[in-house]
């Protein structure tokens, strides 16, 4: 055994088939002694044979003519003649195409970018975690240092964990989620009630700095925001008046760490 903590990517990449066989030993004996983590791979597999099922036609519908291979190379056996305007005329059909199909592909199934990820990322994250009562972090608080040291090494960046208790919240955990920009870290937060607050982190391609933003996905509220590359987003279901200043606090903690 490696000793590694098992990541969300682990499980991914479980559902997938495209772990080392070592780690597909490890991430399976962990699913047998976690079963709330096995039920979210059983969910994810059953999301996988689902759409797999549904693009099924389409991958069984016969080639066009003109992309069959054997005629493509039988075509280019025989010479052609093709005038110097009608070169030009297909140079520019298939630009205008290749055009087209990268703009189709920025439709709204792509996702998001900037800080509307973000925001996304981390009401979806809290909406997975938040509410599993088991094993809701991978690493609890006493484990602060070595989960920052894992945060830095997969963000490549350096990660800090804001200090809330002022704000009647205290730090449970975390750990390293998957997301469609990349790896983030999930820092979670509860209070005396068992309200939980989660704060994703993660760098920016886009949006790297951005002013704080309000957001709410499904009864989650949030603040989202970026500063010098690394994006932010504090989720959960409190009020927004509520939520606001500790968003605020998190970003003066996090502003003094750049």
């Amino acid at each position: 055994m490696s000793g590694r903590p098992i990541t969300e990517e682990d499980l991914h990449g479980y559902v997938d088939h495209v772990l080392p066989s070592d780690r597909e030993t490890e991430v399976s004996a962990y699913l047998d002694a976690h079963p709330d983590a096995a039920a979210r791979v059983a969910a994810y597999t059953q999301q996988r044979i689902a759409l797999r099922g549904a693009l099924a036609p389409v991958a069984e519908e016969p080639l066009p003519p003109q992309l069959d291979l054997a005629r493509m190379i039988a075509r280019r056996g025989r010479p052609q003649r093709m005038n110097w305007w009608t070169s030009i005329a297909a140079a520019i059909v298939l630009v205008c195409a290749g055009g087209a199909g990268g703009w189709s592909l920025r439709g709204p199934s792509a996702p998001r970018e900037g800080i509307a990820a973000v925001a996304r990322e981390a009401a979806e994250n809290f909406a997975v975690y938040g509410s599993d009562q088991s094993r809701p972090v991978e690493l609890r608080a006493a484990d602060r240092a070595e989960l920052v040291n894992w945060a830095a090494q997969r963000l490549g960046r350096p990660v800090t964990v804001p200090d809330l208790t002022t704000s009647g919240y205290r730090f449970m955990g975390g750990r390293i989620v998957a997301t469609a920009h990349g790896p983030a870290a999930m820092f979670m937060y509860d209070d005396n009630r068992g309200t939980r607050l989660v704060m994703l982190a993660r760098p920016m391609a886009a949006d790297q700095n951005a002013p704080m933003t309000p957001h709410a996905q499904a009864g989650i509220n949030g603040y989202a925001w970026a500063d010098n590359g690394l994006g932010y987003s504090l989720v959960g279901p409190a009020a927004p008046e509520t939520l606001h200043p500790i968003a605020s606090e998190v970003r003066r903690q996090l502003s003094r760490q750049i």
